[in-house]
């Protein structure tokens, strides 16, 4: 059974199943950020790798908006204005023969110094996810979230 209308759009009388492909979406979006979370509670995040281009990312991350606040809060108005999508659409493409689920659907935390929390996070692409964590990870912002577990596991 096609869930297409003609012209490729998508029909709403055939797409009843919806609500199930949300959930499932939620489902993997939220062992994304707890998988995430987890892997920066075991180990600081200066010593992560999160792909095997994590180089090539980070110089085109750099080269590409070489303004990037890393420790600012994530702006999404300006990351989603008209303006800001074209520059990422055109860094996310580049990625897509290389990055298994380069376009993704992700959360990402809107500050590094903040926990996955409801108001606290964006949604984003993987690759948006990947440039910024790697970033946030080789600049050592991300090293803070394995101090705090080491000390809670100490106490």
């Amino acid at each position: 059974m096609s869930l297409s209308a003609p012209g490729g759009a998508i029909d709403p009388e055939k797409a009843d199943n919806f609500e199930e492909i949300e959930k499932q979406f939620a489902v993997k979006v939220v062992e994304h950020m707890t998988t995430y979370w987890a892997i920066l509670e075991k180990m600081p995040g200066s010593k992560l790798r999160l792909t095997k281009y994590d180089d090539e990312i980070l110089e085109h991350f750099n080269r590409e908006f070489p303004d990037f606040d890393l420790k600012a809060t994530i702006n999404e108005d300006d990351m989603k204005s008209k303006e800001g999508k074209e520059q990422w659409r055109n860094f996310i493409n580049a990625y897509e023969n290389k990055v298994e689920d380069y376009n993704f659907g992700t959360m990402l935390r809107a500050n590094p110094m903040w926990e996955y929390g409801q108001k606290e996070t964006i949604f984003a692409v993987r690759m948006q996810f990947y440039a910024v964590e790697i970033a946030r990870n080789r600049g050592g912002l991300n090293d803070w979230i394995h101090e705090q577990a080491q000390k809670a596991k100490a106490s």
